[in-house]
């Protein structure tokens, strides 16, 4: 049985539509369940029903900008909260950090950066596990480990960030330019690079038991636990 449980919350306040919906497609696809919002209407309401773990905040936001919202915030929730805006002034960070932000983002920005950086909020606050088991195979990247069978694997860094994406993403089909995307930053990228180190990755697992990374033709990978595994 999987440690994963259930998926952190994480709300997006940005009124940018295209950064939007990438940070909201990026955080759905690192296993998070991702709300997006334009604008700070209705925020409190989020804060009571949806009950983020963590919270995006552009600063420079229609109506109540960000500051504004993170006083709302850190009065009625305990969420994490990540600021992102285009201001990089030494000011504007300190003003954040010390209204209670706990990181802070400046545009623009690498969509796996921004991921990184929610994983590590919510990890410091104790919302998402730092070690996901599916069937034999335990992960831990804070640790930096992987085992299978009980057995130690000799991982690059590299592929342990693959791994452990693919064990998040377990079940599902992702593709060489989701994968270049959160594990590599890279959006546009050589895809051969993914079949290299998945290739890789694959002969270490499978030196502990039978194939768990499946390649899906014209799609991309997917690791599912061997039968009779469980999650």
């Amino acid at each position: 049985m999987g440690t994963r449980g259930t998926a952190a919350r994480v709300l997006v306040v940005e009124d940018e539509a295209a950064i939007r919906e990438s940070v909201v497609d990026a955080l759905t696809d690192a296993g998070f369940r991702a709300l997006g919002r334009d604008d700070g209407t209705g925020f409190e309401e989020l804060l009571d029903g949806f009950r983020p773990d963590l919270v995006v905040l552009d600063v420079m936001l229609p109506g109540r900008d960000g500051f504004a919202l993170l006083r709302v915030a850190r009065e009625r929730s305990d969420a994490g909260l990540v600021l992102l805006t285009a201001r990089d002034a030494l000011a504007d960070r300190l003003h954040g950090l010390d209204g209670g932000a706990d990181d802070y983002v400046v545009k623009p920005f690498l969509l796996a950066e921004l991921v990184s950086r929610v994983r590590a909020v919510l990890r410091r606050r104790g919302r998402v596990p730092t070690a996901i088991a599916v069937g034999d195979l335990v992960v831990d990247e804070e640790a930096g480990t992987a085992t299978r069978a009980g057995a130690v694997l000799d991982l690059t860094a590299t592929e342990l960030r693959l791994l452990r994406y693919l064990v998040e993403q377990r079940g599902r089909t992702v593709t060489k330019n989701q994968i270049l995307t959160q594990v590599w930053g890279y959006d546009a990228y050589d895809p051969n690079l993914v079949e290299v180190h998945v290739s890789a990755l694959r002969r270490k697992l499978e030196a502990h038991g039978p194939r768990i990374v499946h390649t899906v033709r014209g799609l991309g990978y997917a690791l599912r636990p061997a039968p009779g595994e469980g999650t």
